[in-house]
């Protein structure tokens, strides 16, 4: 079998993976956010060559390491966000588009910027954005310190963008008052975190979550860091 056939996308099988992680995670979706997901990784493999979005190949392992692993977020952002319907989301070093335009599909009540400074992936996510129609999804092609302070979102995510001290140093200046940061993490990541106390002492609440990807045999972690308020 040669390599170009045994790495071809199978839009039927990403379909029936999806939907047996979807049952396992107990997440109901409407048909068409599943086409959207499907249609999604389609662009995503039909690209690859072009714009060196990832380096999974195999239809199975894509479902698992990029939608399921997306997905399984969702229910804890719901949470943090259940008093902001229309939420503003920041997704830095974005890459292909991921956790951001999963969850532009997902939840199209959410205002999604996704930030890169590699420009052909930037270039990849607005070719998505058109295709797909997805009217909550904006694509900036940049760095998040170069973001105006006046830009505020209510949650910023990262998927192994950077450690975590970086990430809340390059990134806090656009963090909508009462927001949170979400980092996306494999192994648990307790060195990051001792870095994160110890450059900024008590400024941060550390939340570490431990999250279960169906169909995936690696760890998975979410840390939620929100500030911790004081007393004039």
């Amino acid at each position: 079998m040669n390599k170009t056939a045994s790495t071809r996308f199978d839009a039927i099988q990403a379909r029936e993976l999806l939907c047996a992680g979807l049952a396992e995670m107990s997440l109901t979706i409407k048909e068409g956010q599943i086409n959207l997901l499907i249609d999604y990784l389609s662009l995503m493999a039909k690209w690859n060559p072009v714009y060196n979005l990832t380096a999974i190949r195999q239809t199975s392992e894509m479902v698992s390491t990029h939608l399921l692993d997306s997905l399984t977020i969702i229910d804890m952002f719901d949470q943090w966000l259940t008093n902001k319907a229309e939420a503003k989301i920041l997704d830095v070093g974005t890459g292909g588009g991921l956790p951001g335009v999963v969850l532009a599909i997902m939840r199209p009540q959410w205002s999604l910027t996704l930030i890169d400074p590699v420009h052909k992936k930037t270039a990849f996510l607005q070719q998505v954005k058109t295709q797909l129609q997805l009217d909550n999804l904006t694509v900036i092609n940049g760095k998040v310190e170069d973001l105006p302070s006046e830009a505020r979102f209510d949650l910023i995510t990262s998927r192994a963008f950077s450690s975590l001290v970086n990430f809340v140093q390059l990134s806090e200046h656009v963090l909508q008052t009462g927001g949170c940061f979400a980092a996306m993490k494999g192994v648990f990541p307790i060195e990051e975190m001792d870095a994160l106390r110890e450059v900024f002492a008590d400024q941060w609440q550390i939340e570490p979550h431990e999250i279960h990807v169906p169909q995936l045999n690696a760890e998975r972690h979410l840390v939620k860091i929100t500030p911790i308020p004081h007393n004039p």
